[in-house]
């Protein structure tokens, strides 16, 4: 009997932790670190039923909307996809100044929707610093308060989008705040620090690549096989995880009234980045002077060579966080024919229009 009872409770155990394990085990969107931005600045690009079942087809579960779109977020509902959806630039004025105009976006776009699963909201985009950034922080506290009001704060995240040239500083733990961003960065990072919300930063080494010519390639490809830069105890052998970095180091330099105190000082805001656009272009690209960056042109190698080492990389987190995810958004999920700009504006998909692959990616 003593040994029946013996085996018995060691099976309970077993069961009780495998238990313990199941639930605290994330579910498939929260647990991939990796989605995919879906553009549609095209005349040529496949219906969103179509792009949907490319998705479910390449394991990818989270994707960024540049903007509401009624197709595209009905075929979103109950696909399992999470969904980060922006508040585009044109919109800030009326939805900053008027609660009302942020509770109608709300319920037009996201209400509406039931069937989809929203992960964050993006209240304006690389508008920091500029003539509309006094915007930014209103609009993002009118659209915050219509999703609690709403009841779908535990939900969706509310932040906006900046870009790394809001930081200076290096080596990444010198980072800081520009002086023209502080002004408008600092309250925001405070309003992410009291609702739980992460900071978005788009983060693109090719373009750091291109317009320095101090960079080189393996470095901005995370082929690197040494330490490029040593910062203290921490060791950089990319250039994501530097620009990430800094980033983080100006936020850590923001005071955060009412923050709990530790051992006697106030702690550093426990603000997550994450990156809503990420890429490299697989076409285009001209010749430069020491001035105006070097010469270079992009390659289908280079470009499959950057995401698929970003893919593999972002869940380990970086040096500053290790072990900590920074969710990010690849560019792009199509080539946009109708974007405007330089050839390589055109060429940061992943698939042509007809959804044949530019390059193959493999998503965890």
């Amino acid at each position: 009997m003593a040994g029946l009872r013996g085996d018995l409770y060691f099976t309970m155990l077993v069961a009780i932790l495998l238990l313990g394990l199941l639930s605290a085990a994330p579910n498939g969107a929260e647990a991939q670190a990796v989605g995919v931005c879906y553009g549609m600045n095209g005349n040529d690009l496949p219906q969103p039923s179509a792009v949907v079942g490319l998705l479910q087809s390449k394991n990818i579960r989270k994707v960024r909307l540049f903007e509401p779109n009624q197709a595209a977020l009905q075929a979103l509902g109950n696909s399992g996809i999470e969904v980060n959806l922006a508040v585009p630039n044109t919109e800030l004025q009326n939805i900053a100044n008027d609660p009302s105009a942020a509770g109608s976006w709300v319920a037009t776009n996201i209400q509406a929707y039931p069937a989809v699963t929203f992960g964050s909201i993006t209240v304006g985009s690389e508008l920091i610093p500029g003539s509309q950034a006094q915007l930014v922080l209103p609009a993002m506290q009118n659209i915050y308060n219509s999703i609690q009001g709403a009841g779908l704060g535990a939900q969706i995240k509310v932040s906006t989008v900046v870009s790394t040239s809001v930081t200076t500083g290096f080596p990444p733990s010198a980072g800081v705040f520009t002086t023209d961003a502080m002004p408008f960065m600092v309250p925001i990072v405070q309003f992410l620090a009291r609702t739980g919300s992460p900071l978005m930063v788009t983060v693109y080494p090719y373009f750091a690549y291109v317009q320095n010519d101090v960079i080189g390639l393996d470095y901005a490809l995370f082929t690197a096989n040494y330490d490029v830069v040593t910062d203290g105890d921490l060791r950089y052998r990319n250039l994501f995880d530097a620009l990430v970095d800094t980033v983080y180091s100006a936020i850590e330099k923001v005071d955060v009234p009412g923050l709990q105190k530790v051992d006697g000082l106030d702690s550093t805001p426990n603000i997550p980045i994450k990156v809503p656009e990420s890429g490299w272009p697989s076409r285009g690209g001209s010749g430069g002077s020491a001035a105006d960056g070097k010469a270079y042109e992009a390659t289908v190698s280079d470009a499959s060579t950057y995401v698929q080492n970003l893919v593999n990389h972002v869940a380990q987190g970086t040096p500053k966080r290790p072990g900590t995810p920074v969710d990010t958004y690849v560019f792009a999920l199509f080539n946009e024919n109708l974007k405007e700009g330089p050839e390589i504006e055109r060429n940061f998909g992943l698939f042509y229009p007809d959804m044949q692959p530019v390059y193959d990616i493999n998503f965890p």
